[in-house]
């Protein structure tokens, strides 16, 4: 009997990324799909890295977390919507938050072992065209007329629709085993790690201008593509500032003393699609390209927050990414003082604050705040739920292509469900 060796691990290159400029829900993208604006990414790589011809890459790998029906099979819809070759294998992937990084992750893999040579990962999200579901009690009036044998028994059921059945169903932003928001949950997780508004609108406003100074160094040109009249991220505010951000009331934990949240200090609900395309080293030779790093560690983690959070915070929502770096870092033999760069994803300042806190408790070094989030992150950019991982990847490896010198990049971002998704990018 022969068997197999196993195939040696390859090195996975980031050679670039795509995005369209993030919009605010019911803004400039209000009517824009998940495709659509997925595809408008897609083009704009297939155009800057010219993949047109066939085969260009193996694989495109992407997902969104707000999907309709129609989008079932979204990579696969995109790729046949698109200038890259129709005979592209596609597949859609989700994890709330962190379906953009875990789409990279599952690329490159398949790059790492060899079973394709490039791939293209990313996610798309629309909160403007979010999905409305039937009601529930009209769904099963309907499937019961559907059922039945006879147009008499179609009819009977039919009669049992009342006016209440026509009120659809909104998406909430809810967890469903604790029925609190998003923005509730980090409410939890603030007071518990005592985090103060000052902090948070700090962080905030710091988001906001170095955004700022990204664009106007031109940090974003090749990783931007104008759609639908915007060439920049529709939420950043250049002139974001601690004052301005401190007259803002709060909107989260009101139940609670002294609420900190305010709608400055949280993501908005956002618009928006990002794509990275990687590959191994030998396929960015032949091409010319030079990878701006290479993704070298992931790790996900979960947490309680069904218990944990409700009950005092500790193990909030949003804070799996705690256990997830130190379980990477050890693994990888690293600690804090060991990166250049870290990006952790602002879904909340106070969340970010957190997830800092919590790191140095379980006994990593702090985080020097120069390298943090250096070209600005969600608070400014917004968070397209699906397209913040790819995002985040495409513009630390080329903060990282910027330094002459071998640099390390962190990757921290926390996902609904109680999940995170971290991995580390390094240019050698």
């Amino acid at each position: 009997m022969s068997t197999l060796k196993p195939a040696a691990v390859r090195r996975v290159a980031v050679i670039g990324g795509s995005r369209v400029p993030f919009a605010r829900s019911d803004g400039p993208y209000a009517t824009a799909s998940n495709q659509e604006m997925l595809t408008a990414a897609l083009d704009g790589l297939v155009e800057r890295y010219g993949l047109q011809e066939p085969g260009a890459v193996g694989e495109f790998v992407a997902g969104a977390v707000l999907k309709h029906s129609r989008d079932f099979n979204l990579a696969r819809e995109t790729v046949l919507g698109s200038t890259l070759d129709a005979r592209t294998p596609a597949y859609d992937i989700q994890q709330a938050c962190g379906t953009g990084l875990q789409a990279v992750i599952a690329a490159a893999n398949k790059i790492a072992l060899g079973q394709t040579e490039a791939a293209i990962a990313g996610g798309a999200d629309t909160a403007s065209d979010a999905p409305l579901g039937v009601n529930d009690d009209l769904r099963k009036v309907l499937l019961e007329a559907r059922r039945a044998k006879s147009l008499g028994g179609r009819l009977k059921a039919l009669a049992k629709v009342r006016p209440g059945h026509l009120v659809p169903d909104i998406p909430r932003n809810a967890e469903p085993r604790t029925g609190l928001s998003m923005g509730e949950h980090a409410a939890v997780t603030a007071r518990a790690w005592g985090i103060t508004r000052e902090a948070q609108d700090e962080l905030a406003a710091t988001s906001h201008q170095r955004l700022a100074a990204a664009y106007e160094r031109g940090l974003l040109t090749d990783l931007v593509v104008p759609f639908r009249g915007l060439a920049r991220d529709q939420n950043l505010r250049p002139g974001s500032t601690v004052e301005k951000l401190a007259a803002l009331k709060p909107v989260f934990g009101l139940d609670g003393p002294d609420p900190t949240m305010t709608a400055g200090n949280s993501t908005p609900l956002t618009d928006g699609a990002a794509l990275v395309l990687l590959a191994s080293e030998e396929w960015a030779a032949e091409r010319g390209l030079e990878p701006l790093a290479h993704l070298t560690a992931y790790e996900t983690a979960a947490v309680d927050f069904v218990r944990g959070d409700v009950a005092d915070g500790e193990d909030g929502l949003l804070m799996a990414p705690a256990y997830a770096v130190p379980r990477m870092l050890e693994r990888a033999g690293l600690g804090m003082a060991d990166f250049d760069l870290v990006e952790v994803h602002e879904a909340f300042a106070s969340q970010v604050l957190a997830t800092l806190a919590a790191w140095e408790k379980r006994g990593l070094a702090p985080v020097d705040r120069a390298r943090l989030n250096v070209a600005g992150s969600s608070l400014a950019t917004g968070h397209p739920f699906a397209a913040t991982g790819a995002r985040i990847v495409a513009t630390l490896a080329k903060l990282l292509a910027e330094r002459d010198a071998p640099a390390r990049g962190l990757i921290s971002i926390c996902a609904a469900g109680g999940q995170g998704v971290t991995a580390i990018l390094e240019r050698t």
